[in-house]
């Protein structure tokens, strides 16, 4: 993407740089607070959705994951019990403030194999066909470029291995999706209650809105190089599991 092009952030058009910064403040305002709410705003299922990716991802003992907008590492602890003590997860992030609360947390439950790695998802740091998995949990619509973000998680890994990105979506059925919309009402309040800021939780349910469908981003992963890609719907689309494969050479 050229930088000088526009991009969404929730409902505003800003410069790609702009919305590096702005989605980076967004999360920085929010990381001490911001599992509370991930329980209030799914009522506890996005740990069961977690718990999915893992058994979508194929992930064994000695594997290499790369669990990109890891934030605050809840993703990288299912990872690190699955890839045990001869394997690796790197959590990738660009908001210090959430990594900082995630490294926190996994260190007191001792999980040493995982790594942190402070970088954006459309440049990351590794050479080409380095790790088995990777993951992508509620992160991939913050994201600047998600085109450039996807090519560049195809080129880190390795052959045949998968990309499983779980994310909101968009409700198959009218009547779910007018009744998520009065719910997704209720989240800035909750933000000021709290979290004592509800501006990003009015990014969070923009940014949702104005996401590609479940159909345009399983085409979006196509489009990278994935092949064998499908998605899975949660809870009627309100979520969905989408996967790809990097093919072989």
């Amino acid at each position: 993407m050229n930088n000088s092009e526009d991009v969404n952030f929730g409902y505003k058009k800003v410069s790609a740089d702009e919305k590096t910064a702005l989605v980076e403040d967004v999360f920085r305002r929010v990381a001490s607070r911001y599992d509370v709410m991930n329980d209030l705003m799914s009522l506890g299922t996005h740990r069961i959705f977690k718990r999915m990716v893992i058994q979508m991802s194929g992930v064994r003992p000695g594997h290499q994951v790369l669990d990109l907008a890891g934030g605050t590492g809840d993703m990288s602890a299912l990872y690190a019990n699955a890839v045990g003590q001869a394997g690796s997860v790197v959590l990738t992030d660009l908001n210090a403030e959430m990594m900082h609360v995630g490294r926190d947390r996994l260190l007191d439950q001792g999980l040493a194999q995982v790594r942190y790695c402070r970088a954006t998802a459309e440049s990351l740091p590794f050479a080409d066909n380095t790790f088995d998995c990777a993951c992508i949990s509620f992160g991939l619509r913050n994201f600047t470029d998600k085109d450039q973000a996807l090519r560049e998680v195809l080129r880190v890994l390795k052959p045949s291995a998968a990309l499983v990105v779980l994310e909101f979506s968009s409700p198959e059925h009218s009547g779910l999706n007018s009744a998520y919309s009065v719910f997704q009402a209720l989240w800035p309040g909750a933000g000021q209650l709290i979290a004592g800021d509800p501006e990003p939780y009015r990014y969070l349910v923009e940014s949702i809105r104005v996401h590609p469908d479940q159909r345009a981003l399983k085409q979006m992963f196509e489009d990278a190089g994935f092949v064998d890609t499908s998605y899975d719907n949660l809870l009627g689309g309100i979520a969905a599991i989408h996967r790809g494969c990097k093919p072989w050479p």
